[in-house]
């Protein structure tokens, strides 16, 4: 296995301008830095498959904005790809929507593998990629907080060293979040910190879950991994270190969710601390 450390690119144009789209909604950096990304990916992402992982949960509104954002980055940059939605038995029809999208984009692109009930994210990983055909996962939000655009960014990276493991940062230069108010930053930030002090990752965002992985990588560290809820993405970082895989960084930008409700409440920060101690006296 490959040596664990960890890289920072400064983010592109493209993906540090999010905030600022608001002001201004036309940028010729980012035209220029998809130009020049597209070229570069075109030459050494041939034979590379890339299944996008998309869990969801009452996200019918969100879901056909996300997609088509995908599949747009996918094609510009002309990569072979997969979307596969994981819906958890939504009862706002999600599912139905998602049938509907897989009847536009085909049943190539667009993977549907629902399951009976709401039975945790990391259960809906393995079960995603088990029904994976990529030899690169990337696992994300679909309430549009992430934003696909930085996804050629994570493979230009992950090719500079053949990364185990690219994941996006805001909380280093040129990441960031919008949308959130102080509270909801003081406890993310909280979060890292103690994260950070307790078990020393090697990364500045512990709780972020926009991140590519190479599939057989991501298929070890869920099978080691024990946690529930938000830890579970804090313990893949902890079990990545521990299995010395390498992992790069890339600055993103969060943007809060326009349609829907957050799912993070009390239970979770709760549930977040508990998971927290357990890892560090077990691991």
């Amino acid at each position: 296995m490959s040596k664990f450390h960890v890289s920072i690119t400064p983010e592109p144009d493209s993906v540090s301008s999010a905030t600022s789209h608001h002001q201004n909604s036309s940028s010729l950096p980012y035209t220029t830095a998809t130009t020049r990304t597209t070229n570069t990916l075109n030459m050494s992402s041939k034979h590379n498959k890339y299944s996008v992982l998309l869990p969801t949960y009452n996200e019918r509104d969100n879901l056909p904005i996300i997609t088509w954002l995908l599949t747009k980055t996918f094609q510009e940059h002309e990569l072979d790809y997969e979307i596969i939605i994981i819906d958890d038995n939504s009862p706002d029809g999600t599912l139905e929507v998602a049938k509907q999208l897989q009847k536009a984009y085909g049943e190539n692109r667009i993977v549907l593998r629902p399951r009976a009930g709401k039975l945790g994210l990391g259960t809906a990983y393995i079960h995603g990629i088990q029904n994976a055909t990529g030899n690169f996962v990337i696992i994300m939000d679909a309430d549009m907080s992430h934003h696909p655009k930085a996804i050629p960014e994570f493979i230009r990276k992950q090719k500079e060293h053949d990364y185990d493991i690219v994941t996006g940062t805001r909380y280093a230069a040129g990441g960031g979040v919008y949308g959130w108010d102080l509270r909801r930053k003081l406890t993310s930030r909280g979060a890292n910190f103690m994260a950070d002090l307790l078990l020393s990752p090697g990364v500045s965002d512990l709780t972020g879950s926009f991140r590519l992985y190479k599939k057989d990588v991501l298929h070890q560290i869920i099978n080691a991994t024990v946690s529930k809820g938000y830890v579970f993405q804090m313990e893949m970082m902890v079990r990545a270190k521990q299995f010395n895989y390498s992992v790069a960084e890339v600055p993103i930008t969060f943007v809060d969710r326009v349609y829907g409700e957050s799912k993070l409440g009390a239970n979770e920060i709760a549930g977040y601390l508990k998971g927290l101690w357990t890892l560090f006296t077990s691991v």
